[in-house]
């Protein structure tokens, strides 16, 4: 009969077998084989019987007595071919625990997972070569940000985009929101959200989006976008990466989110961006209680905000700089806006004006600290002739309104300007308003009622 042996059970042959010649004391083999007297005896005596096979282990091709009962695998592994066949083994353990009371240690699903061809180990996996950074010591000291474009929510809702701030220190998900693209206004409305709920960090780490960085390669020119301007204002710091790779914490927090965050939804059955959004937080505190790590210094570098809410709202805002003309009239959006002609607008005919197009979509003129009151001539809309007679000095106005309108109409170009910004944003924050009381979206058209 074939016996496999182990060194360890070959090596014990060698020492019993001289314990049986007398060439060696039972204590010296004991010593050696770190065992007692009384089981080298019991060694000799099964050696001494059967041989070699004698000292082989008795356990060897039986089942563990630790072992799981047949019908508890084969339960779990339907579960996992139903509803996580995609999922790792460590995530896997957590969802079995949490939602189906099945406790089981994640090494013991892992070699489930691969016998049964569930999960590749990484032993089998191409190696990867990775070039690390030491992380910063204190929390809010640097915050890596980016964009992730994926589908979030498997064919339940369109495709969209997943705004990441995640603390170089600790590895924790400081704010997440999902938006339809990857703009200017989204980022706007998420970085406002992230300093009311943690403060001011001192710089922001991204990549050389055109969302935070305006590059001429023919000019070799930098100049600053609006999120940039917002940040200086803000005093924050915004420092691009060269690559990608070296921003590599929210790009592989990135891969996680796709791989975590998508089953969660799937499992919450969460079908839009709206119902993630108030979601989200769950999720994040979930992450952060398994993955986040303590910093390596304990003091926090987030500043407190020291401007009022109206100075927020300013600053996040977009700006736009126009030229005001002699007749108190300046253009904005192929837009026609008019100035009343009283003596402190006179003044400053000919001076800078700044455009605050707010991401509510609501727009506001300003002349250093003092607000402009304006109307507004649409030059693609439509011209109401009753509208106007009242207003004499709109005479001139509309027949160049006129003219300009009938050239539109025979080039066919009656749409926006592109380079003004993306309303996608402002339109999410529209329905939200409206939602909530109609009259926040168009405060001018409310009358109130006279019935008591």
């Amino acid at each position: 009969m074939l016996v496999t042996m182990s060194e360890k059970e070959l090596m014990r042959v060698q020492v019993i077998q001289a314990v049986c010649d007398k060439r060696l004391r039972r204590r010296d083999a004991a010593t050696q084989l770190h065992l007692s007297e009384r089981q080298v005896q019991r060694l000799m005596e099964r050696f001494r019987v059967t041989g070699a096979a004698g000292l082989t282990s008795l356990k060897r091709g039986k089942p563990s007595n630790h072992n799981l009962p047949q019908n508890f695998r084969l339960e779990v592994l339907t579960l996992l071919r139903e509803k996580y066949r995609d999922f790792g083994p460590t995530f896997a353990a957590e969802k079995l625990t949490e939602r189906h009371n099945l406790k089981i240690s994640v090494e013991t699903l892992r070699n489930w997972m691969i016998i049964d061809g569930l999960w590749v180990p990484h032993s089998r996996r191409k190696p990867r070569v990775y070039q690390p950074r030491y992380q910063r010591d204190c929390l809010g000291e640097l915050v890596q940000i980016d964009g992730s474009h994926h589908d979030w929510f498997e064919g339940r809702a369109d495709k969209c985009c997943l705004l990441v701030y995640i603390d170089d220190a600790t590895g924790r998900l400081m704010h997440l929101r999902f938006c339809e693209t990857e703009s200017a206004f989204d980022y706007m409305n998420a970085t406002r959200q992230y300093i009311e709920n943690h403060g001011k960090p001192v710089a922001f780490y991204s990549d050389k989006h055109a969302v935070f960085r305006v590059s001429q390669a023919e000019t070799r020119q930098t100049g600053v976008t609006q999120f940039g301007r917002v940040l200086h204002d803000m005093a924050i710091e915004l420092i691009c990466a060269n690559s990608s790779q070296a921003k590599g914490r929210v790009e592989r927090a990135n891969l996680t989110l796709q791989d975590r965050l998508v089953k969660e939804m799937r499992l919450e059955n969460i079908c839009s961006i709206e119902d993630a959004n108030q979601w989200i937080e769950t999720f994040m505190c979930d992450f952060n209680r398994r993955f986040a790590k303590p910093p390596r210094y304990p003091k926090n570098l987030h500043r407190p905000i020291q401007e009022t809410p109206e100075e927020l709202a300013d600053i996040f805002a977009w700006h736009e700089l126009r030229t005001l003309s002699k007749s108190l009239t300046f253009q904005y959006d192929k837009m026609l806006y008019l100035l009343d002609p009283i003596e402190e607008n006179t003044r400053i005919a000919g001076e800078k004006i700044v455009v605050y197009d707010y991401p509510d979509g609501t727009l506001a003129f300003k002349y250093g600290h003092r607000t402009l009151s304006y109307k507004i001539f649409d030059k693609l809309a439509c011209v109401d002739q009753g509208a106007i007679v009242d207003n004499k000095r709109l005479g001139a106005v509309l027949k160049l309104a006129q003219l300009h309108q009938d050239e539109r109409e025979r080039e066919g170009k009656r749409e926006r300007s592109k380079k003004m910004p993306k309303r996608r944003a402002q339109a999410r924050v529209q329905e939200q308003l409206k939602a909530i009381n109609p009259v926040l979206t168009n405060p001018a058209e409310f009358r109130a009622s006279l019935k008591r």
